[in-house]
């Protein structure tokens, strides 16, 4: 017996691998940027705190309001990729951030980390690549159907998978 395609669900509704993928994703990146964002704006887990973050970053020739900026989006950012709420924005500041990264301090320490095992040689871009290339995924895909709110998907008129 044949079925009529055209009442067919244009979606399925269940929680699909890619779902959980991203879910994942999003908990591995954000667990780490709140942590280094913590470490920023809290002075946690031995973190330098505000005040010195904004002098670092002052003396790499950032101004205050980017580093403030730099180091609020860690923190939310990475709340923001945990929960999936506005996630494609956060995604996309951390991609900012990242790419910041790279070009004032570690593209001229060329691609490895080098794990101190090159004196003198700070870490190379190879981490900062590998966060890019999560955060655009967040960024292109959203956050899956395991987060509390795909904000951006909706502003953007995409209809959920």
């Amino acid at each position: 017996m044949a079925t009529d395609a055209s009442k067919a669900p244009s979606h399925t509704t269940g929680i699909r691998a890619s779902d959980v993928g991203l879910l994942l994703l999003r908990l591995a990146v954000g667990i780490v940027f709140v942590a280094h964002g913590s470490q920023k704006v809290l002075g946690a887990f031995g973190g330098p705190g505000l005040e010195r973050t904004v002098t670092m970053f002052g003396q790499m020739g950032i101004p205050a309001p980017l580093a403030y900026l730099a180091a609020f989006t860690e923190f939310l950012g990475g709340l923001g990729l945990i929960t999936g709420v506005l996630s494609r924005l956060s995604a996309l500041g951390i991609t900012v951030v990242m790419v910041v990264a790279i070009l004032k301090v570690h593209l001229a320490n060329g691609f490895f980390m080098n794990w101190g095992m090159v004196p003198g040689k700070g870490e190379g871009y190879e981490y900062h690549l590998l966060v890019i290339g999560m955060t655009l995924a967040v960024l292109l895909c959203g956050p899956g159907k395991l987060a509390i709110a795909d904000l951006e998907g909706r502003f953007l008129k995409r209809e959920a998978e």
